[in-house]
């Protein structure tokens, strides 16, 4: 089957959402959604899930699953309020309990915060399935950026989230706990052995070098011969020596306290006290 696909690109965290539509269909899946989040204010807004929302009703659609590919370090999730408005299941990789395990004790959350993934409606594997009305999804775990990392194909569509960017940008950093260069080299590897005319949506574009426009959709024989980190049959030795390199020099995502704290709670923010008020935390020296 060939999906149709509509992206949202949320310029203020480089981040690219997709609806995924059957054919003949009125059921979709909505992937790697975005909370707007002002770090300066505190505050969030709901323009950029809007527009998705917009969207799905304007096309009369039926929202089956809501999924994420990972735990995202750059932009606040907005799984839930899509959930309340739209319906749908929301699903990460069961790896989520690896993260939630690791952060968990980085913001010092205590018992109370559930290290489970029972946050979430569904928790997937390698080699688990599903369906967007008529149409099946496969699922390809896909680690190195993080421990839960997903690749969801589905028909001739494959989202790679962080995995891999467009090929004159290459690959994801996996300088994050629980990330490793020689995991991610082999999960690529997974991803290009789908056929060449695959369909490969990133979650992210940062417009490299040269490059006027931003720009999600690649094919894997597009990355097999033009990615510049893994193109050309590139060796693991080779990909890790420069991916561990390049991470060196990278600081860490703007968003990234804010972000891990709500998405490894599947997009809804920390309990409140007893005013009602909700509070999100700075571990100082713990990134």
């Amino acid at each position: 089957m060939t999906p149709e696909v509509k992206a949202f690109f949320d310029e203020a965290t480089n981040t690219v959402s997709y609806v995924v539509i059957e054919p003949q269909g009125r059921a979709c899946a909505i992937v790697d959604s975005v909370l707007d989040y002002d770090p300066a204010a505190g505050r969030t807004e709901t323009g950029s899930a809007d527009q998705i929302i917009a969207f799905v009703k304007d096309r009369d659609l039926k929202v089956d699953w809501i999924l994420e590919s990972h735990v995202h370090a750059d932009h606040l999730s907005a799984a839930p309020y899509l959930q309340q408005e739209l319906g749908g299941k929301i699903g990460i990789g069961q790896n989520i309990t690896v993260v939630q395990d690791t952060f968990g004790k980085v913001f010092n959350e205590g018992t109370e915060f559930q290290r489970d993934g029972s946050q979430f409606d569904a928790l997937f594997t390698e080699g688990d399935s599903f369906h967007i009305g008529q149409m099946r999804g496969d699922v390809l775990h896909t680690p190195g950026h993080t421990p839960a990392c997903l690749t969801y194909v589905i028909g001739d569509a494959a989202f790679v989230g962080d995995t891999l960017f467009m090929p004159d940008f290459g690959t994801a950093r996996c300088d994050f706990p629980g990330g490793s260069s020689a995991t991610l080299y082999n999960s690529i590897q997974k991803i290009l052995s789908l056929p060449d005319d695959t369909r490969i949506f990133v979650g992210h574009d940062y417009k490299a070098p040269g490059r006027d426009d931003y720009a999600w959709e690649t094919t894997v024989g597009e990355q097999k011969a033009l990615n510049i980190h893994i193109g050309q049959g590139k060796s693991i030795e080779d990909f890790v020596e420069m991916r561990d390199a390049r991470d060196a020099t990278l600081g860490m995502p703007r968003l990234i306290l804010p972000s891990l704290q709500v998405n490894m709670r599947a997009g809804q923010m920390p309990e409140p006290d007893e005013q009602g008020d909700v509070f999100l935390k700075v571990p100082i020296n713990k990134i």
